[in-house]
């Protein structure tokens, strides 16, 4: 029995290869990167700004309010390929000058503008996880206790007003684990990203939200598929990446969180 390490700093700094003692994962770390960093600034905005317009202004004997909350816990539940589908149709398809950047003259050299980028799996993955934000800062929200609203009001503070300075500092805490939970099931989805395009074997990394791309789950099950063994050990080497990339995400959205809560407690 001979042990071998292939988790070096080759490895991690190296782009793919054909050959899999060259083969590194950097591009697809970038990619992943990247994807989850435009994930994030379109799906958290969005999805508590939902949620605080349910809770906090939305009348629910509405009808049209109540279909709206029907459909949000309907979407926690649909399986990640449909929203690979609708990825396709929508950002890639049809909102192709925009995703693939030929509407700003930002297409990367070298491609061909189809709309098989960074952006639209960005945005195809905030529609995956919206929900579960929403949902997740619904109850945060719910959890304020009433009385620090009437005590607000009582001071004649506005309605956005207390939202802003009493509401959303003591549901931060639950916001933020909500937004952990949905950044991590981000992480490691594949489905979708095979929908819309994603590249199985790229050796470029991406410049923009306009690059082509690939990720670490893409990356990992591509060489699953190969042939030969010495393939499946870089992938069980990138799956020890994937774990620890995805330890130091959450280790850092943890300590925002806590962090947070440690400045809440001081005031």
């Amino acid at each position: 029995v001979e042990f071998r390490s292939w988790i070096s700093s080759s490895f991690l700094t190296s782009p793919q290869s054909s050959i899999p003692e060259l083969a590194g994962v950097r591009t697809a770390l970038l990619g992943t990167l990247w994807v989850i960093a435009i994930t994030m600034l379109v799906a958290f905005p969005v999805g508590v700004g939902a949620a605080i317009y349910l809770e906090e202004y939305a009348d629910q004997r509405k009808w049209f309010n109540q279909v709206i909350q029907t459909n949000i816990n309907n979407l926690a539940g649909v399986p990640s390929i449909i929203y690979g589908m609708l990825g396709l149709a929508v950002f890639v398809r049809f909102l192709e000058p925009i995703t693939s950047g030929a509407a700003f003259g930002a297409v990367d050299a070298g491609t061909t503008a189809n709309g098989r980028t960074i952006l639209s799996a960005g945005l195809t993955l905030a529609l995956l996880i919206r929900p579960i934000i929403i949902i997740s800062s619904q109850e945060a929200i719910k959890a304020v206790p009433s009385s620090l609203r009437s005590a607000s009001y009582g001071l004649g503070a506005t309605r956005w007003q207390t939202i802003w300075h009493h509401v959303l500092p003591n549901a931060v805490s639950g916001i933020l684990t909500g937004s952990i939970l949905s950044m991590t099931r981000a992480v490691g989805e594949t489905a979708p990203l095979v929908i819309i395009g994603a590249a199985t074997f790229i050796t470029t990394d991406p410049s923009g939200p306009f690059s082509k791309f690939t990720v670490l789950p893409i990356q990992i099950f591509q060489w699953t598929t190969r042939p030969q063994s010495v393939f499946h050990n870089i992938a069980a080497a990138a799956i020890i990446v994937l774990l620890i990339l995805l330890i130091i995400l959450n280790a850092t959205a943890v300590y925002i969180r806590n962090r947070q809560n440690k400045k809440l407690g001081q005031l």
